[in-house]
């Protein structure tokens, strides 16, 4: 059991930017228990003095992405107030941006979420992610960007999802034993396919808690150390039969594989243009 601490994470608009820095950082401390809350939208005075009230309840570590000077101001003289440590993440790189660039700082709640084309885009791929998860919809799996295959727990979905978040349609495909792939994913052409592992100790310990999750009987082949490393060598396989790209996913947190991905994909966007 990790060391438990709260930390609060307060925006004026969706939480999104806020909630990525706070687990990229998060990540880097072993032994930690965080207990997130997240407050976004906070654009009043009423709003702040709820978060002050739930901060004092809860005593812990503040991050904000505040644009308003007087909510802003608010906060930190709440926080001032009980000792607790409150910082505006955003403000020292916009601070630098403008100085470097030379020019004047237009804040304005939510600005980077206009809607754009660029976030349709995104909600686009969110949609075919979703329609195309976990082998679903494999007739129109050529249209996608990338397709991510791999056997159970590997981390697939979440994956696609967080690529979709950059605008790419994702699908993935689960590697089932004693079940061929789909001939659509073969026959595949548009798509950057790439196959996950994961160490199969360590994967037998992640199936082995899903199960337990569920409250599933836990006497199956499925957290067999044996078949799941029967299972990750037959994956193994297949990817180097078709020449897909392997990504060992063991001890990689979802933003790690992704962007590795992203890495694979600009590089074939490279050799294709």
């Amino acid at each position: 059991m990790g060391k438990p601490f709260h930390i609060h994470l307060v925006s004026d608009s969706t939480g999104e930017t806020i909630g990525l820095i706070a687990r990229a950082s998060l990540v880097q401390f072993d032994d930690i228990e965080p207990s997130e809350h997240m407050w976004p939208m906070v654009r009043s005075e009423a709003q702040v003095n709820e978060v002050v009230d739930n901060i004092k309840a809860n005593p812990g570590f503040v991050i904000f992405t505040i644009v308003d000077n007087t909510i802003r101001e608010m906060l930190e003289n709440g926080c001032r107030e009980l000792k607790v440590p409150c910082i505006p993440v955003l403000d020292p790189v916009v601070n630098a941006l403008g100085s470097y660039l030379g020019a004047e700082i237009h804040a304005a709640p939510g600005r980077q979420h206009v809607m754009d084309a660029e976030y349709f885009g995104r909600i686009d791929a969110l949609h075919f992610v979703l329609s195309h998860d976990d082998g679903q919809a494999t007739r129109s799996i050529n249209a996608a960007d990338i397709i991510i295959v791999g056997v159970s727990r590997t981390s697939k979905t979440p994956t696609c999802i967080y690529l979709a978040n950059r605008g790419l349609k994702a699908a993935n495909v689960p590697i089932v034993p004693g079940c061929a792939p789909p001939p659509e994913l073969l026959a595949a052409t548009r798509p950057l396919i790439v196959g996950l592992t994961h160490h199969p100790k360590q994967l037998v310990e992640i199936r082995r808690n899903r199960l337990r999750s569920l409250g599933q009987d836990e006497e199956t082949d499925y957290i067999d150390i044996e078949t799941v490393t029967a299972e990750v060598r037959e994956a193994k396989k297949l990817y180097a039969g078709n020449n897909w790209p392997v990504i060992d996913v063991t001890r990689k947190s979802i933003e790690e594989v992704a962007a590795s991905i992203l890495q694979l994909y600009n590089k074939r966007l490279e050799e294709h243009a």
